[in-house]
């Protein structure tokens, strides 16, 4: 997925088709986290801003809270993830998506890495 952007909080971003940013977390943080059995997803319509909390996930190990990668309002939840919240581990960057947020300004993106520049980060933060 090189087109996704990755922030400190291990989160991916994408922009689709719709021009709809499309979050979830990376592989990396799935693998930290462990399985995952619940997870707590925003009201659509919600407006949020660059970091603020919006969604919680539940592992086996830690419980952890999601912060926004980008301003906007939340057009789409993954209902999927409801009855099946091991999906993320199953494919974090595709199937596992969590939200599509419209931006309210597509250069917030830019302020995130790229794939190469995440991988630098995980490295270094081991």
């Amino acid at each position: 997925m090189s087109d996704a952007k990755y922030n400190e909080e291990h989160l991916w971003a994408k922009l689709d088709d719709l021009d709809m940013v499309v979050v979830g977390i990376s592989e990396h943080a799935q693998e930290q986290l462990g399985d995952i059995v619940y997870v707590e997803l925003p009201q659509l319509g919600r407006e949020v801003t660059i970091g603020e909390e919006i969604a919680i996930i539940e592992s086996v190990k830690t419980t952890s809270e999601i912060s926004s990668p980008v301003s906007g309002e939340i057009r789409e939840v993954n209902e999927a993830l409801g009855d099946s919240p091991e999906i993320i581990n199953e494919s974090p960057l595709d199937d596992g998506w969590l939200m599509r947020i419209e931006p309210s300004d597509l250069s917030e993106l830019d302020e995130l890495m790229d794939e190469d520049a995440y991988r630098e980060f995980v490295e270094s933060e081991t």
